[in-house]
């Protein structure tokens, strides 16, 4: 004898109801990085027509309802629509633009001009150093020379 054959058929019958509650229901488990949702031009457009297509109450909810989106959507996308049919609802990449090469290069050269200063400033440094460590020992320096040399 079976499980099921001890079971009345009314147990029966709210079991099986609610062992497909639990097919239904989402998986919880979270997904490590949400992904932002694009709409494409053409469906964006359709979902238009079809929100300017229902005239009686509640229809532009359930419309919404059923393509699980939001009503801002539809305000966002109405005013696309009026600035510029397709380009206005094309998806947009988000975050930076590119930027103008000139201006990238214009940086770096600037950061090794900056470089090279710095470079130049120990360099200078370095020889006056060794200029008065020169006359201290006594040591002829070359500019001693060339400062003999043109008299």
């Amino acid at each position: 004898m079976s499980h099921q054959e001890t079971v009345p058929p009314e147990q029966r019958q709210e079991q099986q109801q609610a062992d497909g509650l639990e097919a239904q229901l989402p998986d919880p488990e979270v997904v490590p990085k949400a992904k932002r949702r694009q709409f494409t031009a053409k469906y964006k457009l359709r979902v238009l027509e079809e929100a300017d297509r229902c005239t009686e109450r509640g229809q532009i909810g359930e419309l919404l309802r059923r393509e699980g989106l939001y009503s801002s959507h539809l305000s966002k996308w109405r005013q696309q629509r009026a600035r510029g049919q397709l380009r206005g609802l094309a998806p947009k990449k988000r975050g930076c633009k590119g930027q103008d090469p000139s201006v990238a290069e214009l940086a770096r050269l600037r950061r090794e001009n900056e470089r090279l200063r710095v470079q130049l400033e120990k360099a200078e440094i370095i020889i006056d150093v060794q200029k008065k460590l020169a006359q201290l020992l006594g040591l002829p320096t070359d500019e001693t020379k060339s400062d003999e040399s043109e008299l």
